[in-house]
Parts: structure tokens; sequence; C-alpha cells
């Protein structure tokens, strides 16, 4: 039944003298399977929050959650043989790893997406995940066709593959990097490029998503200081997808973001740095997602989001218990968390 492992518990689980062997919302592991054998409990009758949320939606958040932590883990270990093989497994990667980030990809509760994804201590190859399914995610919303949705996964993931050859106490510094630094820093993306060129069989806008991710429309970005649509699609989305990521992750050298600075900060970057159409998918599908849910606000107080202004959608109309709080008057007030 290792099925069970890693799902939350649904009631108490007892002995047949009334003991409680673990309590409710434990997330069961191979000691507490060991245990229930032990006391000869019927794993048949052990109901989990999943078995629940999975018959309301067909997707729970801890099949998300475990999904996400199942990518992360392969691709930590993925990187850690490319650096130590000089070789790019591509094969393995498209069949292993990327049904996984797709499949991720699908949850219909974008909000329990979104947590899912954010790097909360592992950043690097969380990152990379986040990064491939987030792209994966507005590849859809674009209406990109199946096979430029399965080639955007695979460039998305991939995308930091040069960072294997940046030195651990650059990408790990938990302050401000040097010039110096940042100019070896920036270099992931040339080397990131040149590795996937050599690998047989890539597509070769799939080493132009890792050469590009970091060019700007405005002509502001590294390493060649490309503009507009000298960039390839792929990269501006995977461009998109990467300041997201970061910006809602905890990382060395910050927390994450609240999320009206997300949003007001990609809206910044919305007629210059960031292609404005692709932001402008992402954050509309984005926002249309907030109605219904629960938010914490800056000064507090928890509500429900009810009705999005269609003039000022950043600024919605928020229930708190009795009363309606009307975010584009109360300008000093806005949205800190969504709540999964």
């Amino acid at each position: 039944m290792r099925e069970l492992l890693g799902k939350k518990l649904k009631y108490d689980v007892t002995t047949s003298h009334g003991l409680v062997l673990l309590p409710s919302q434990s997330v069961l592991n191979q000691e507490h399977l060991d245990l229930f054998k032990q006391h000869r409990i019927d794993l048949m009758d052990i109901l989990t929050t999943e078995d629940e949320e999975e018959s309301e939606s067909g997707f729970s958040h801890d099949s998300s959650e475990l999904l996400v932590q199942k990518a992360s883990q392969y691709a930590k270990d993925l990187f850690e043989r490319i650096q130590s093989q000089k070789k790019i497994p591509l094969l393995e990667i498209k069949n292993e790893l990327i049904p996984i980030v797709q499949q991720a990809a699908e949850n219909p509760d974008l909000f329990q997406l979104f947590q899912a994804v954010k790097a909360k201590d592992e950043y690097t190859h969380q990152h990379n995940i986040g990064v491939g399914i987030l792209s994966t995610l507005i590849g859809k919303w674009l209406n990109l066709e199946d096979n430029e949705v399965a080639l955007l996964s695979l460039a998305a993931t991939m995308h930091d593959v040069g960072k294997i050859k940046i030195s651990e106490e650059i990408l790990m510094k938990p302050g401000k990097l040097t010039s110096d630094e940042y100019d070896e820093m920036k270099q992931h993306t040339i080397r990131g490029y040149n590795m996937l060129r050599e690998t047989v069989g890539i597509n070769y806008r799939v080493a132009l998503v890792a050469l590009q991710h970091h060019e700007r429309a405005d002509g502001t970005g590294y390493p060649l200081g490309l503009r507009d649509t000298q960039v390839d699609r792929m990269s501006r989305i995977v461009a998109v997808a990467d300041v997201f990521h970061a910006m809602s992750s905890k990382r060395p050298y910050h927390e994450m973001m609240p999320f009206y600075e997300v949003v007001s900060r990609m809206r910044e970057g919305f007629f210059g740095e960031l292609d404005p159409h692709i932001v402008s998918v992402f954050l509309t599908n984005m926002i249309q997602n907030l109605i219904g849910r629960k938010v914490m606000l800056t000064d507090g107080r928890w509500g429900e989001v009810v009705y999005i202004n269609p003039t000022d959608d950043t600024n919605p109309l928020v229930k708190i218990d009795d009363i309606f709080v009307d975010l584009s008057r109360e300008r000093h007030i806005h949205i800190k968390e969504v709540v999964v």
C-alpha cells in the first residue's frame, strides 16, 4: 500500500482497544505503515483527505505537492549526473521527467498549484521544476499546439542547466553578488546553450531558451541585449514564468514577496521588459481565479474575494465577515497572500 505514503489522514487511526495510534491530519510515512501492520490495522479502511479531495475535483493538494517534490528530487539527481558525466540524457528527461512536469500542470486549482511550485528551501532545483510547470501552463493558455507545449515543457525545465557550471558559492550566496560574481552568474545562459547544442537529437529552440531567458524586450537583458521579436517566443514565455517563480519563492538572499507586489512588479515590466501579451494572459488567468478565494490583507484581516473590478482588476471587492472592502477605494490595503 505504498500509495498511502505522503497522504494525510482524514480520521484518527485507532487499535481495537480504542487507543489512538496516529491522529488525523498526520502525513503518512513508512514507519506509520509498519506500525499499522504490527497492530493488524486493515489498510483498506484508512481514509485520507486526498481521497475526499480527489473524489470532488479529480486532483488533490497532496498529489500536486508530491508531483512537484518528486520532479524536484529527480531534477536534483539529474543535474548532479549531468555535472559528473558531462552529458545530458535527453531521452530519459523526455520519458521520465517531462511527463511529471506536464501532469503537475494539469491541476485545475491554480493557487494550489502556485503553492506547490513555490521554492521553500532547495531553490535551484525547485526553480527548474516550477518554471517548467508554469511555462507549460502559460503555453496552454496561449493555445499552443500539443507538440509545442511538450517542447516548451522541456525547454523551460532545462532553462538553467548552465548553472551546473557556476560555483556553489555564487549560486548560494545569501547577500548581493559583486559585479564580477554577477558577470560569472550571467555566463550560465551561454554555458547552458553550448551544453544543449552539443546534445544529440535536441531541438535548437531548447538551446535558445537556455541562452535567451534573461533577454528583455527593451534590450536591457543579457547575454546579447536582444529586443522584442529577436527573442524566440518560447524564451519570452519562460522569462515570464522565471520572473514570477523567482519573486514568489524564498531564495538565499530574499523572502518570498507578497502577492500584490509580485503582480504590480510584473505589471511594471509590462511595457518594456517582459512580453506584454504573455504577461497579460498570465495575469488575467491568475486574477480571474481569485474569485471565491480566501485572502489575507496587508492590514492582517482575512476575507474572501467576491468581485473583480474590470477596470482595476488587482484591487478586488473583498468580503470580511459582514462587511465589504473595496480595495480600489482603500488604496493603502492590498492582498498579501492567497490562502490555499
